[in-house]
């Protein structure tokens, strides 16, 4: 379940609350955390933020920003519950493959054995439903909920309703997100066990693992729990509509904290949920028939950074979104939970830059890049920058190839196009790459009347080999 509706609201009030762990040589700044977050949530007006970092297994901060309620002027507190929408359906994931570990049903089965009027069953596995390549159109494709939604419905009869007409593609050919194969799948796991999912995922993964500040589909009624909200247009926040009864259930039916799911992450990475050859299967992405890559596992998305997996999912119902990653090699979680369902990219923004401090914090999780002598490279790029504004390029500082590539011509007509920019208000550099042994940096200069990048090679000897403007 995805929102997507980046619109804002006003609040007026912030309030922090936090648990952070810090040595003398780790770099995780308290102080560069709140700037980030509260900047984040000051800028695109997000009620409440829970979050999470946890680096090497170890929780390393768990914070909480703004307000549970606006109605009530309640701070967000460590314990308060948000619903987390679709990274609910790892949890889904998991009850199947640990009722496959008991010998009771296989991920290889045909959703026939357990509901044999669908479209297709006979083709379609379990599998099939968890890696959103079943073909079954999506009851939940919008962003907002419809009359449908405000009207409770039995599971079975949302499942006869999108899973027994027309498939959108042949089963296995294409990824399409699709929370109606999660419902199917969550009756399964009632089937097969003869007690309700909440009781099975409490009995089994909950209580195992001391996710406290966890429920599936609870009644949020009392400060436990955040108020989800949403606006349109820019309008004033409103209290959003929850979904009615069983249009959530297994596809994104789970309520938790960020230090709670930062648990459940460990929990996985370290086998306490379930077997080698489970979690194997559980995080790695599907092939589809054409031999391309779905990039996407068993509610996990698979991706990359730095040259290291990471599995990822986010979460969105009416009034709430969620973010979830975490990173094996590093044994890293970054979460963060907020109750403004128009936050849209913004919680992955900040995701982001908290996962930057994971990276930063662990030098092996580094590009290598050589050591430079001289100036910084943002100053280094600047001063070269002036130098070619002003056709007073020092060729000492270039390297040989450059300095013969540059010539006196390119300067001149240099200057002539770039002096017109004056003084950059803003020079930003990106992280320095390597490439043969140099150093390699993109720098972003902002100017008054508009801005352009440049891509700088230097070599260990401080000396600039490539310059080039764009």
């Amino acid at each position: 379940m995805h929102k997507r509706i980046p619109l804002l609201f006003l609040i007026t009030v912030l309030f922090v609350q936090f648990v952070f762990c810090q040595t003398a040589t780790d770099p995780f700044d308290s102080k560069a955390v709140d700037s980030v977050a509260i900047g984040i949530m000051a800028e695109y007006k997000i009620v409440g933020i829970s979050a999470a970092v946890m680096h090497k297994g170890v929780v390393k901060l768990a914070k909480t920003y703004g307000k549970r309620s606006l109605e009530t002027g309640e701070a967000v507190e460590l314990t308060t519950q948000f619903a987390v929408g679709s990274v609910s359906k790892q949890f889904t994931c998991a009850s199947i493959f640990l009722l496959q570990e008991d010998g009771k049903l296989s991920v290889y089965d045909k959703v026939a054995k357990y509901f044999p009027a669908l479209t297709r069953a006979n083709e379609i596995t379990l599998l099939d439903l968890m890696n959103h390549t079943s073909g079954y159109p999506d009851y939940y494709p919008l962003d907002f909920v419809d009359r449908r939604m405000m009207k409770p419905i039995a599971l079975d009869d949302l499942i006869k309703e999108y899973a027994g007409g027309k498939l959108d593609f042949e089963p296995g050919s294409l990824w399409s997100y699709s929370n109606t194969g999660y419902i199917i799948l969550g009756r399964v796991v009632e089937k097969i066990t003869g007690e309700k999912f909440e009781t099975f995922l409490e009995r089994r993964i909950l209580k195992p693992l001391g996710l406290a500040n966890t429920s599936f589909e609870p009644t949020p009624q009392n400060k436990t729990f955040a108020r989800g909200y949403t606006n349109f247009a820019f309008g004033a926040p409103e209290p959003a509509i929850y979904e009615a009864n069983g249009w959530i259930h297994t596809a994104g039916g789970i309520w938790s904290t960020a230090s709670d799911l930062a648990k459940w992450d460990l929990a996985l990475m370290d086998g306490k949920v379930l077997k080698p050859e489970s979690y194997k299967l559980m995080t790695t992405a599907r092939v589809l028939s054409n031999g391309r890559s779905a990039n996407y596992a068993c509610g996990l998305g698979v991706g990359m950074r730095n040259g290291f997996t990471v599995h990822s999912h986010g979460g969105a119902v009416s009034g709430f979104l969620a973010q979830n990653m975490f990173m094996p090699a590093m044994k890293a979680a970054v979460v963060v939970l907020v109750n403004s369902d128009y936050a849209g990219d913004h919680i992955g923004e900040l995701q982001n830059r908290l996962a930057s401090m994971i990276l930063a914090a662990d030098p092996s999780m580094k590009p290598f890049v050589p050591t430079i002598a001289g100036l910084p490279a943002s100053e280094a790029a600047k001063r070269f920058l002036q130098s070619l504004m002003t056709g007073s390029v020092d060729r000492r500082q270039l390297g040989e190839e450059y300095s013969l590539f540059l010539t006196d011509e390119k300067i001149r007509g240099a200057s002539a196009r770039l002096k017109e920019y004056s003084e950059p208000e803003k020079v930003q550099t990106d992280n320095p790459g390597e490439r043969g042994g140099m150093e390699v940096t993109v720098t972003r200069f902002d100017f008054k009347k508009g801005s352009f990048k440049a891509l700088m090679y230097r070599t260990p000897d401080g000396k600039i080999q490539e310059f080039l403007v764009f």
